[in-house]
């Protein structure tokens, strides 16, 4: 394996017990066009200023997009993350490429969010979720907009997959899926429920136990019956090497059509590993089944306890636990690599990288062990 080291700042106790101090004591200043220089980046800068109390600054906002600056989806994640820590923020509009953003305290309570589009549910609750996790009390959010667009976690794969990992690391969430939405009309709405934690749980999931069964969901909306099932039925086909297979297929109204299929695959280790695919006007439901089954068995023939897009999310987390964690990706995305190079730029999380030739990977830190002092 090849090993690579990203070094920040050392980890000390000014970060120990960061969230009970909410004055400004310095101004972190991100290139957003570093890395996968998207989205998530400033996403997880948003984040990790709520959770350091530090006063934020990017630029060059999506500077490598054909479209740079802010969208719809990202106003309405830096909106969210601004109410739940009574920040204010500066150069939030459409098209900016620089944002300043100053956070307060994290509170929680119940909120309520409208992307009005088709902009994702689930990049709202990426953003939120790790803030919320150090608020002072539960926290219950509703989010309208687009359960399952693409370039986006499907809300299955956050309700099945994403979440159930987490919990590995201590976080009590739950999400409540009301109504799907589609691209181009959106009219989706979801309930995200959270609790607080004194302090993260270290993560140790390398490589993957046996799987002991696989589940799905295959839904429609405002399509016949017969296109959630003949997804299923794809999946199940290719699927068949495993003997403890089922899929649910599901058909509702909503806003507008659409349809889409998350496989998750359950292993001894206590990860759970997902595939999904998203349907579309011009593609044969046989298709959309057939793709999502054949992501997740490239995901579990790497071996490894964690897909490569849960590996994105768990790396903000895990530079926040304490100790030790050490993740088994299937594969180390752009996505993941910006991430690591973020936690270590904001927060001086410290990560080594080993890489296998079938472009797996190790990765390992020693989180800054941080404190929700919040609490009672």
């Amino acid at each position: 394996m090849k090993v690579e080291t990203v070094t920040g700042m050392a980890a000390t106790e000014r970060y120990r017990d960061i969230a009970s101090k909410i004055k400004y004591r310095s101004m972190i200043e991100i290139d957003g066009s570093f890395g996968e220089g998207g989205g998530q980046l400033l996403r997880g800068a948003v984040a990790l200023s709520c959770l350091t109390g530090e006063v934020l600054r990017v630029h060059s906002i999506r500077g490598r997009r054909p479209k740079p600056g802010l969208q719809a989806q990202h106003l309405e994640s830096i909106r969210a993350a601004a109410a739940v820590s009574g920040a204010e923020a500066e150069g939030l509009k459409m098209g900016s490429t620089e944002l300043t953003f100053r956070p307060s305290s994290i509170r929680g309570g119940a909120y309520s969010i409208d992307i009005k589009t088709a902009g994702s549910v689930t990049l709202v609750i990426q953003t939120l979720l790790p803030i919320l996790a150090f608020a002072d009390s539960p926290s219950e959010v509703r989010i309208a907009g687009g359960t399952d667009v693409n370039w986006s976690p499907p809300i299955d794969y956050m309700r099945y997959v994403a979440l159930p990992n987490l919990q590995l690391m201590g976080i009590e969430s739950a999400i409540e899926l009301l109504r799907r939405g589609h691209f181009p009309r959106g009219g989706g709405e979801a309930i995200l429920r959270v609790k607080p934690v004194r302090m993260l749980k270290p993560l140790r999931a390398v490589e993957r136990g046996r799987v002991e069964r696989i589940r799905g969901i295959s839904h429609c909306t405002n399509l016949p019956p017969h296109v959630a099932s003949r997804q299923a039925a794809a999946a199940m086909k290719i699927l068949k090497g495993y003997s403890n297979v089922r899929i649910t297929d599901e058909a509702n109204r909503g806003a507008g059509p659409g349809s889409g299929i998350v496989l998750w695959a359950e292993t001894a280790g206590g990860t759970k590993i997902g595939g999904d695919a998203l349907g579309a006007r011009e593609r044969r439901a046989e298709e959309v089944g057939a793709e999502a089954a054949e992501k997740l068995l490239s995901e579990l023939q790497k071996g490894m306890a964690v897909d490569s897009h849960m590996a994105d999310m768990l790396i903000l987390y895990a530079s926040l636990a304490p100790g030790t964690s050490e993740l088994g990706a299937s594969s180390l995305t752009l996505h993941s690599e910006t991430m690591i190079w973020l936690s270590s730029r904001i927060i001086g999380a410290e990560w080594t990288v080993r890489r296998a030739p079938n472009g797996s990977a190790v990765i390992r830190t020693e989180g800054i062990g941080l404190i929700n002092s919040r609490l009672p």
